[in-house]
């Protein structure tokens, strides 16, 4: 999509992901002349969603919550159709099934918490302390805490090694797509905070309604779709088909690999990838919106996406998503399909695979100290921000973006 402008653009932001969408608004909003170039076809980066032959695929498992602070302020939410998911998991083991949830939302879950089947009687009050403790406290109390491994926060907030192993552990690779539990715990902290204040769902057009609401904010003529910057120039940014789009400031919110690529010297941090199989059945294995983990780490974990969103399959189809740490390997669907059956304990020979999406660089490595924020700045007339640039979750993607409209106003107010 190609848009002429009467005048030029003062600010270029390449890459329209959660923070380049968030920048770009901020600065349109401002009076600002901006040009938003995107690669693709489509807003979103990572947060996308695709149709296909009846199946609405997101571009691996992702969840929404409401709680971020950024959401609250730039997404109407009704329009999302959000449908929420369990507030709680279960964790499978060779010994059965173990349900965790929040007692004040599901009831019927406390069961397994009361007679002590989930926890000790020990953890579950180190665990009580803790969620109250992160979902009460002002954010930025948890944001100066001082740092260090989600294990190491957890098991000096009384939780014993057993529990985390047990119980913890399986539940959190997913979120952090590591299991070693060496993510920063100020995130951990953060992140939990959001899971007990807010509501975990998915839109009902999928994950990628997120973007392409945003999208939907932004003046005429500022998104330009299929447009790939080659590189940044003293004047602006060349696009792959070598014309040249000169602006005083641009903006790099792309992921962190192009982002070192447009900017020699940027140092970015390591990155963790997920691989997510999505399969279909002719019935649900589980009549319930429910996280699944695995306590065998075969995989990641797994859910039953229409029970939470119907639509996500053609009618009479279940769709299946699940998700392991890294890239899909050959063989690798086969060992997936097996563990399957062994966590819905049933028969999986009938489910179609219907698609394999690997995401690289899905989420930043964090290890701490991992700084929440940082400044975008990266030289005269030149940001960078991304989730790489904050924490890896929507609320740190757009938190940057907004962050670097802020510092390119600021600057721009000075020259």
């Amino acid at each position: 999509m190609t848009v002429h402008h009467r005048e030029g653009p003062d600010t270029v932001v390449v890459g329209a992901g959660l923070a380049g969408l968030a920048c770009a608004l901020d600065l349109s909003r401002a009076g600002r002349r901006v040009a938003l170039l995107e690669a693709s076809d489509g807003v979103g980066g990572r947060m996308r969603t695709d149709r296909r032959d009846g199946f609405l695929l997101d571009r691996g498992f992702q969840v929404f919550n409401t709680a971020y602070p950024q959401v609250k302020r730039r997404v109407d939410l009704r329009r999302l159709r959000l449908r929420p998911f369990t507030p709680g998991y279960v964790v499978q083991h060779g010994t059965g099934p173990l349900r965790l949830a929040d007692p004040t939302r599901r009831p019927g879950w406390a069961g397994s918490l009361l007679t002590g089947k989930a926890l000790p009687a020990r953890d579950l009050a180190a665990m009580a302390a803790l969620t109250a403790r992160d979902a009460l406290v002002p954010a930025d109390f948890l944001k100066r805490r001082p740092d260090d491994s989600t294990a190491a926060s957890l098991s000096r907030a009384g939780v014993s090694a057993a529990t985390v192993d047990r119980v913890l552990r399986p539940f959190l690779s997913g979120v952090f797509l590591e299991d070693r539990l060496e993510t920063s715990a100020r995130f951990f902290h953060l992140v939990w905070r959001s899971m007990v204040r807010g509501t975990v769902c998915l839109p009902g057009d999928g994950i990628g309604a997120v973007p392409a609401q945003l999208a939907d904010g932004l003046p005429d003529g500022v998104l330009r779709l299929e447009a790939p910057v080659a590189a940044l120039t003293a004047s602006g940014v060349l696009l792959t088909d070598g014309a040249e789009l000169p602006a005083a400031t641009v903006v790099v919110a792309t992921d962190a690999a192009t982002a070192a690529r447009l900017l020699p010297g940027l140092s970015v941090p390591d990155s963790r990838t997920v691989t997510t199989y999505y399969h279909a059945a002719e019935r649900s294995p589980l009549a319930e919106p429910t996280l699944v983990v695995d306590g065998s780490g075969t995989v990641l974990n797994t859910c039953v996406l229409t029970e939470a969103v119907p639509a996500c399959a053609p009618p009479g189809t279940a769709l299946v998503s699940t998700s392991v740490l890294g890239a899909g390997r050959a063989g690798a669907g086969e060992t997936v399909l097996r563990r399957l059956a062994e966590l819905y304990e049933t028969d999986t020979s009938g489910w179609q695979q219907v698609a394999v999406r690997t995401v690289a660089g899905a989420l930043p490595v964090m290890v701490p100290p991992w700084p929440l924020s940082r400044t975008t700045r990266f030289g005269p007339g030149r940001y960078v921000c991304g989730d790489h640039r904050a924490t890896g979750s929507v609320q740190g993607a757009l938190a940057s973006g907004a962050r670097a409209a802020r510092e390119v106003l600021t600057d721009l107010a000075r020259r």
